[in-house]
């Protein structure tokens, strides 16, 4: 499976993590967000950061992952309370990632996006055991802004 990640260039060359918190996992959470498809990964992106900069260079990091479907654990929208796209739930949501987290229950967490309704992101555990033998930064591509999306 082929996942991508938009990244300053800065970051783009290898597959590590902050640490920092987000929708799915607490602070000190070692974890890479990916998204299913480039466009996906870009919307993500613009939600994120509240913005588009244009004048940051960004790559898009293509990630392989190996088909395996043990290495994935699912999240059903059915199982998330009813506010779970909105910034309210995130305590709710952070439970649900590190409980997956810290148990090591797979290497991948597939997530709904709460940007596209049926599209999915997928949160990549950098400290489980298979990350090193069954993640693979695969290339960089270079990646602009459409200048339609800024004016």
């Amino acid at each position: 499976m082929e996942v991508f990640r938009i990244s300053a260039s800065t970051y783009s060359t290898q597959l590590t993590s902050s640490g920092a918190a987000n929708r799915w996992n607490a602070a000190n959470e070692f974890v890479i967000y990916t998204g299913s498809s480039r466009s996906l990964s870009t919307l993500e992106l613009i939600v994120h950061r509240n913005s588009i900069r244009p004048n940051e260079t960004y790559k898009v990091m293509v990630i392989s992952i190996a088909d395996e479907d043990t290495l994935i654990t699912q999240v059903l929208t059915k199982n998330l309370p009813s506010n779970w796209r909105s910034a309210l739930a995130y305590p709710q949501l952070n439970l649900i990632g590190s409980n997956w987290y810290s148990l090591q229950q797979s290497l991948i967490l597939q997530v709904p996006s709460a940007v596209i309704i049926n599209e999915y992101n997928y949160i990549i555990n950098t400290t489980h055991p298979d990350f090193t033998k069954k993640v693979k930064l695969v290339r960089t591509e270079n990646y602009f802004w459409d200048n339609r999306l800024i004016s």
